[in-house]
Formats: C-alpha cells, structure tokens, sequence
C-alpha cells in the first residue's frame, strides 16, 4: 500500500472551525479558543484515504507539530531532496510530526499523545527518559499555503535537559541541527523557514 492509500484522520472544516467563526491564520494561542477547536476534532473527527484528503480542502488533516527545545537551543532540520513531500524539499522546519492514524476507542487527546509519540521516536534518536515536559501551546493554520489549506497543526513544546542528544533517523531524508531562536530569527535562515515554522518563531519571540 502506498503512502496515499494510508487512512488518515481528517474533520469538514465547517465543523472545526464552525462556520468559519473560529478560523485564523498563523498561530492562535488564547487558551478558550484552542480548547473549543479541539473539543470540536474530538467531536468530528474521521478517517479519509490521504490521497484524497490531500486534494479536498473542505476537510482538515489534524498534524502534530513538536518542537524539540533545550535550553536556548532548538532542534532544526532541512528537509532534502530524498524527502516524500516534494513542495517542502529544501526548506526548513522545527517541527516534527505527521498524519494521524485513528485508534479505535479512544478519544481524540488520546489519538494526538499516541501518534504524537510514535512520530517523534520513528523519526528521531533521543532519550526519552530526559524529557522535561511537552506541552501543547497552540494551533496552526495556514489558508494561504497549498500544504497549509488542508493541514491543522497542533502546536507543541518539548523541553529536553539541556545535556540530551538528538539524532535524525531517515539522514537521507532530514539533516538535523541545534540553532538558537536568535539564529532562526535572522536571515538568511528566517527566510528558508516552512511557513508553519515562520508561525512558530514569531510566536516563540514573543513568549520567551
């Protein structure tokens, strides 16, 4: 089976952002309005071949999206050509995470923490036991990217004890480094970031 036969989890748009009330661009923060769009995934969601998921923007794919953070550093990669999503090839990201998959009776915060955890260990090497905490700061939207239009980040933190090491698995795929939110910041690095990664810096400067 092919990538884009995989069933993912997916909800209408209308649902999520109810009528388009509740709909944004970039990061949304303020605490009622992430739990009242998550309530309403809970509420919604269901599975959807990707391939079609893919091309029909009246759904949402919810993405987990982890930024890997210790101390003042955080845990970049580039994403090269041996990559699968070929519209992202070159850019950079601080996120990592992917497609969910629905396990069958369990609620959507449970369906997050498990494929949330089984991204982060399938695509990377660390050790887990130096986790600090993960913590989920908000959403993201991006209406004006091709990517963006049928994806719904779920933004989290996780802090790692500033001694922890982090490799890339797939290195054919992803290079990985350690960068300070002052690097990302700047050009020309600013520039090459993934539009949900731009989101996450601008939102990141003005928490820390």
């Amino acid at each position: 089976m092919g990538k884009m036969d995989e069933m993912i989890v997916v909800a209408p748009r209308k649902h999520v952002f109810h009528n388009e009330t509740l709909a944004f661009q970039g990061v949304v923060s303020e605490r009622e309005q992430v739990a009242t769009i998550m309530n309403r995934l809970n509420r919604h969601f269901s599975e959807m071949r990707r391939g079609n998921a893919e091309e029909d923007t009246t759904y949402k794919q919810p993405i987990p999206y982890v930024v890997i953070r210790r101390g003042k550093e955080i845990y970049s990669y580039e994403r090269l050509s041996g990559g699968g999503e070929a519209r992202l090839h070159n850019q950079l990201s601080i996120g990592f995470g992917g497609h969910m998959n629905a396990i069958m009776s369990s609620s959507f915060i449970e369906m997050l923490e498990a494929n949330t955890h089984r991204e982060l260990h399938e695509e990377l090497i660390f050790d887990a036991s130096k986790q600090k905490a993960m913590k989920t700061i908000g959403l993201i939207n991006d209406d004006a990217n091709e990517v963006g239009r049928v994806h719904l980040g779920i933004l989290s933190v996780l802090d790692l004890e500033e001694d922890t090491d982090v490799a890339i698995r797939e290195t054919n795929q992803l290079a990985g480094r350690w960068v300070t939110l002052e690097e990302l910041s700047a050009q020309p690095m600013y520039d090459r970031l993934e539009s949900w990664s731009k989101f996450v810096v601008d939102i990141l400067n003005h928490t820390s």
